[in-house]
């Protein structure tokens, strides 16, 4: 399997949990100690700073692994987590509302998960069958 796209598609899932438990947990963290709201990790440039290696790092991963195995749900599922989660920054809770931008954000990085999970699955059980293996 290549490593690169391994690394990538494992770095996507750890980026794609962040973003969520930094949506979930970080109201919690701020009641429980408020000092924490005078970090970066409070305000909305974290959701940005984290799409910039999110983004990419996904592209790679899903245009190498479905150049081998041809899902469509993995095309699918990475396009619409990605879509989510820029749309989640983009719009932000102006216009969405705070629990409509953690509703897009949680669900965005849902589906980013399991297009990456599905395509390190997919893309093992393919070199698999190019080498024989059971």
């Amino acid at each position: 399997m290549n490593k690169l796209q391994v690394s990538a598609d494992k770095t996507a899932v750890v980026l794609s949990i962040a973003c969520a438990l930094h949506c979930l947990v970080l109201p919690l963290a701020l009641v429980l100690m408020p000092s924490i709201a005078t970090l970066s990790l409070a305000d909305e440039s974290f959701h940005q700073m984290l799409l910039l290696f999110v983004v990419p790092v996904s592209v790679l991963a899903m245009t190498l692994g479905c150049r081998k195995h041809r899902s469509r749900l993995v095309a699918t599922s990475g396009l619409l987590g990605l879509g989510l989660l820029l749309s989640a920054v983009l719009l932000g809770h102006d216009l969405l509302g705070e629990l409509g931008e953690k509703a897009l954000t949680v669900l965005g990085a849902a589906c980013l998960v399991f297009g990456h999970i599905q395509n390190y699955k997919r893309c093992k059980k393919s070199e698999c069958q190019q080498d024989g293996c059971h």
